[in-house]
């Protein structure tokens, strides 16, 4: 979907500041929120249906918030939907003390904290041959869909090539949405900066970006 998340190639934001001494968590509720993540995911919803439901944050609490407090909006949006922690709950203990969010969906963490499953979390799978190959021309689709999707704004329609072909993995688009995964392969493509920018480009480089196979046409087709 198009949001304020999705802010790549847009001007206004100004420079990308970096603290070369940044601590892993910067307050005690971030390690909280971190550990809770931990403990629901998979369990109670995947990696797309996550990263989509931060996209439903609203443009404005987007950008006024901190990387945790995605995650935590994330939290309070997914557990409500899936039933695991009440709404009306949620809103009474907000109410309640500024940790209250935390407090009640800690309720959920606990619970969950229990199950095992691997270090990692799989999305990789078998089959579908994939489309193109390594050298291959492409052109990215011009697609504008409501929901989750991982191709950015600024390479939509834009010619690039094929630099690796990484297998096949589970297709965000449908699997944020209950679709199913509806797996398909994935391509490392290389954009030139000027087909990206235009005049804009500064004339050096490219960028590699992961493009899932339905999100790309053979060059010569239109985007």
């Amino acid at each position: 979907m198009n949001g304020s998340h999705d802010v790549g190639g847009m001007h206004g934001f100004g420079p990308v500041t970096i603290d070369p001494d940044e601590p892993l968590f910067r307050e005690p509720w971030e390690r909280t929120v971190f550990g809770m993540i931990r403990a629901t995911l998979p369990r109670f919803y995947n990696i797309d249906e996550f990263r989509h439901a931060i996209e439903r944050m609203g443009n404005i609490d987007y950008l006024d918030s901190t990387y945790y407090e995605h995650w935590l909006a994330c939290l309070e949006i997914l557990l409500v939907e899936k039933g695991v922690v009440a709404a009306g709950e949620l809103d009474r203990r907000a109410r309640l003390s500024a940790a209250g969010v935390l407090t009640v969906t800690a309720l959920a963490a606990q619970a969950a904290v229990t199950v095992s499953h691997p270090g990692g979390i799989s999305y990789w799978r078998e089959g579908t041959e994939p489309r193109f190959a390594v050298g291959d021309a492409v052109r990215a689709r011009n697609l504008h869909p409501p929901g989750h999707t991982r191709l950015p704004r600024y390479a939509r329609g834009k010619r690039g090539t094929i630099a690796a072909v990484h297998g096949v993995m589970v297709f965000p688009d449908s699997n944020a949405h209950g679709q199913g995964e509806q797996s398909q392969a994935v391509y490392s493509v290389r954009f030139e900066s000027a087909e990206l920018w235009g005049e804009s480009a500064d004339g050096r480089g490219a960028v590699y970006l992961d493009v899932w196979d339905s999100y790309l046409n053979p060059a010569g087709e239109q985007p």
